[in-house]
């Protein structure tokens, strides 16, 4: 006995020892299982040997193997794994192993470098889309409702108050001196007026603070007691 588990152990094969999983979540027989459909000679038996795989490769993703996107990828997993020696008849073109060695191509990365970061690109886009605006009462709304996102932004990163006449000089050097809403400019007096409606009407729509809980009015003797004789009524 001592003898037997001696030579069992000797015979263990261990995973390092094995041959390399080309992709490993389907395992070790399911490589197993395209290396033997390789091997068959007869080409239906090939072909009813891929299609048995495919099936088995599908039950891994139920929900997924009637999707026709994902039987493409599972014939080309099925020539991966095989090391691109099965001769079958596939649905889908057969990948070659210069396909799946092919680089993709460098995905430039946009290098944007605004002068003040903190307005964000939106910003300056949404400007360059006011400057190609003709004027009139649209081209003034998108002025005032980019004004008014710059000062918000101005306020989220730089943690302090700012006047309108720092924003209109900013807005001014973006837009490349089309856009005009500086004191003492009558090119688009017009759009400055607006603005200081349009600051009047959200100072009174502002909301309190949300973490404020609010407070019922107090009430005094007399309305208690009204209440009070209304109820015995």
């Amino acid at each position: 006995m001592q003898y037997n588990s001696i030579e069992a152990t000797n015979n263990l094969e261990y995973n390092s020892e094995r041959e390399h999983l080309i992709i490993p979540e389907y395992g070790r027989h399911l490589q197993k299982l395209i290396q033997q459909a390789v091997a068959l000679e007869d080409r239906d038996e090939r072909n009813k040997a891929a299609k048995y795989i495919i099936s088995v490769m599908g039950t891994l993703n139920p929900h997924l193997r009637d999707v026709p996107d994902f039987q493409h990828k599972l014939w080309d997993q099925i020539f991966i794994m095989s090391d691109f020696k099965l001769d079958v008849d596939s649905p889908y073109p057969i990948p070659s192993r210069e396909m799946l060695q092919q680089k993709p191509e460098r995905l430039e990365y946009p290098q944007n470098f605004p002068k003040y970061r903190f307005y964000g690109n939106n910003i300056k886009y949404m400007i360059d889309v006011a400057n190609k605006w003709d004027d009139g009462e649209m081209k003034d709304a998108l002025i005032i409702v980019i004004a008014n996102h710059m000062k918000k932004s101005y306020l989220s990163w730089n943690k302090d108050t700012v006047v309108d006449a720092v924003i209109f000089e900013h807005l001014y050097e973006l837009s490349g001196g089309k856009i005009n809403l500086r004191p003492g400019e009558d090119e688009l007096s017009n759009v400055t007026d607006l603005m200081k409606v349009n600051k009047k009407l959200s100072n009174k729509t502002q909301f309190g603070n949300p973490k404020q809980k609010m407070q019922r009015p107090a009430m005094n003797g007399k309305s208690n007691q009204n209440n009070n004789k209304n109820r015995k009524q």
